[in-house]
């Protein structure tokens, strides 16, 4: 039996953490969750949002199915996602971005993937204040961040049957660190000819995914630019609610929703729990367990297809009546 460390996070997160289990639970596979919390929760009696065990169990596991965790504000504590990723150089953000059944949308042909480099560029905060008038960030952009995550994007592309990789910058401006990014990336396509290649400015491509979203494959992507890129193509499919994400590294990984923790409809039984449901989709890939990936998919669709949905995407069933649904489609 895998153990797996699941963080069930705070506001709305305790119940699509339960919601999730008892949907794996139910398609068979036996998994030892290492239940951990984290989040505005514990800071009262553990002084901190990301308390050192939850990151001993992510360690000792090598894989976690993390919730929503909200970050407090004024707290001296920038970010308890940027802080795992740093913790446990999770270097590289997937966020593959499909339609789902039966979810409105602008479109209805998007399939792509935004891999995002996690630790490095303006993202990373460091600033200072340089006088009253003024304050400095620093843009860092390093040879080996850049190409691990073009490694990344095309290992990515070769593993999953995608034909092209998209380089995406603004080198014409920041030749430098840019500069920097999209030279590595050139040099890495060289050992993936099997692959596609294309390079893109940023602002271009933003235009080019709200025309014409489907013309892209694999996208890869500075820290900052990958942050407001993969949010616009969650928009594409339907928004947050139904959009998964993973953080990846070396050692680790933690498959999580793009989401926030929601604590206006907490305990309301109104969550939706589809995009920590995919995340979880693409962590049982992750390990292999290939089969019960696509029996939980299947079982989802089907339950959108039946206009089985919560209140966020168009339904009005409530999180365990969803719940209820895709188990029985199981």
């Amino acid at each position: 039996m895998r153990t797996i460390t699941l963080i069930n996070g705070d506001g709305i997160g305790p119940e699509i953490s339960e919601s999730v289990v008892k949907i794996i639970d139910a398609a068979g596979l036996k998994i030892d969750w290492d239940v951990q919390t984290a989040g505005a929760d514990v800071i009262e009696s553990e002084g901190t949002p990301l308390p050192n065990r939850v990151l001993k169990s992510v360690k000792r596991n090598g894989i976690a199915l993390k919730a929503p965790v909200t970050t407090p504000i004024g707290k001296g504590f920038r970010s308890v996602n940027v802080q795992l990723r740093k913790d446990l150089d999770l270097y590289a953000n997937l966020r593959p971005c499909k339609n789902l059944p039966n979810i409105k949308t602008k479109f209805d042909d998007v399939d792509l993937v935004v891999v995002r480099e996690n630790t490095e560029d303006l993202y990373a905060g460091i600033e200072r204040q340089v006088d009253e008038n003024t304050a400095e960030s620093i843009k860092i952009i390093t040879k080996n961040a850049s190409e691990r995550i073009c490694k990344f994007a095309f290992n990515y592309a070769v593993n999953n049957n995608r034909n092209e990789v998209c380089v995406v910058t603004k080198a014409n401006i920041m030749k430098l660190s840019d500069g920097l990014f999209l030279n590595t990336y050139r040099e890495v396509a060289e050992n993936y000819p099997q692959i596609k290649q294309r390079e893109i400015l940023v602002d271009n491509l933003c235009m080019q995914l709200v025309q014409n979203p489907s013309q892209f494959d694999v996208l890869v992507l500075p820290n900052l630019y990958g942050d407001i890129v993969s949010d616009l193509c969650a928009g594409l499919i339907g928004g947050l609610g139904v959009a998964q994400g993973a953080n990846i590294g070396y050692d680790c990984a933690v498959f999580e929703p793009v989401h926030g923790s929601a604590p206006d409809i907490k305990g309301q039984n109104k969550a939706n729990p589809t995009a920590l449901l995919m995340s979880a989709v693409e962590m049982l890939r992750y390990i292999k367990e290939f089969d019960y990936a696509q029996k939980i998919e299947k079982a989802l669709f089907k339950t959108l297809n039946d206009n089985i949905k919560t209140f966020d995407i168009g339904g009005s069933s409530s999180t365990t009546d969803y719940t209820d649904a895709i188990i029985k489609n199981l």
